[in-house]
């Protein structure tokens, strides 16, 4: 651990309420999703997907105009404001546009001045405030643009890396509690109970007092975990998972996309995770209709990529071996 640390203080009633977010959240990604970008941090990882990024922009100027939006309120390093990530609540990037969009002025105007201060010269950060209604709406629309420039081609490999992150977590929870669990969050967090001690660029203090944790695994979270500024808000700490390249993982599932469609390859991926899933979980997670989940599944059950058992008054479905076959020959 470094000398600046963040140091979130749990009760009891705050270690009874640790959460963990089950897919990965589009906004949270993509600041920081747009700080790899401003970056050479990880090349491994993000060498190709930054030159397939770079390809796209090159094409597509309002896509270009967009991410260069997004870019004066993410910088590389340091403070941003807390209203671009709203509450996680697993329903996907239109719930959480909606949210920034609705972004109260005195909120608006508070995150951007604090902004500003952190900043050499911060001119336009804190001019469209008059009309801030108007700057949300307009941010929010950049920030829907620079999502499909920057993740949407790889949301498939995004999420499963999140997905496989969020097995291995809820197992530790299952089988040891949360000092497992925050056992598990090693070399970049260390459980000194009450505290947790997280690798942070500051040192923090953050006194939970009873509203618990909401952990959210993050792809393109680097090196150390963040979190927001503003302690009254809901906790969250973003963590970064385990990922393979992305670039290559990237057009390995646009080849597997165009054989199944997109749709049907986000279905084969996510029963893959998991032992065995419902089709209502499924359509929650993908953010697809029931009756959609349950044509892919059925498709797919007919290709003998998937089979359907009955548990009690549920029917499971699971992955079979040509399923999981053809999603390792893929690299998805």
């Amino acid at each position: 651990m470094t000398d600046s640390m963040l140091r979130i203080h749990f009760t009891a009633r705050d270690l009874e309420n640790v959460r963990i977010a089950q897919q990965p959240d589009p906004l949270w990604e993509l600041v920081c999703a747009v700080r790899r970008l401003s970056t050479r941090q990880e090349p491994l990882v993000f060498t190709g997907w930054r030159r397939s990024v770079a390809d796209r922009l090159f094409a597509d100027a309002q896509a270009e105009h967009a991410v260069r939006l997004s870019k004066s309120l993410i910088p590389a390093t340091g403070y941003i404001p807390d209203f671009l990530t709203p509450p996680v609540t697993g329903e996907g990037l239109s719930a959480g546009l909606e949210q920034v969009r609705a972004t109260p002025r005195e909120r608006l105007l508070r995150d951007l001045l604090l902004f500003a201060k952190t900043r050499a010269t911060p001119g336009s950060a804190t001019g469209p405030t008059d009309s801030g209604h108007i700057f949300a709406a307009s941010l929010a629309a950049a920030f829907e643009s620079s999502f499909r420039a920057l993740l949407a081609p790889y949301w498939g490999p995004v999420r499963s890396a999140v997905g496989n992150d969020v097995a291995l977590r809820s197992q530790a929870l299952l089988e040891g509690g949360t000092r497992a669990l925050f056992d598990g969050l090693r070399p970049w967090a260390h459980w000194k109970a009450p505290v947790l001690e997280v690798n942070y660029p500051s040192a923090r203090d953050l006194h939970l007092g009873g509203r618990g944790l909401l952990l959210v695994p993050s792809y393109f979270c680097w090196r150390r975990p963040t979190s927001l500024a503003d302690p009254n808000l809901d906790p969250v700490l973003v963590y970064p998972v385990a990922k393979p390249p992305l670039g290559l993982v990237g057009s390995s599932e646009e080849r597997l996309e165009r054989l199944l469609g997109r749709t049907r390859c986000a279905v084969l991926m996510d029963v893959a995770r998991h032992r065995g899933r419902t089709t209502t979980e499924i359509a929650r997670t993908l953010g697809i209709a029931v009756p959609s989940a349950s044509y892919q599944i059925s498709v797919l059950r007919e290709g003998g990529l998937v089979v359907s058992r009955r548990d009690g008054k549920y029917v499971l479905h699971s992955a079979t071996a040509l399923g999981r076959g053809l999603l390792d020959s893929s690299s998805v």
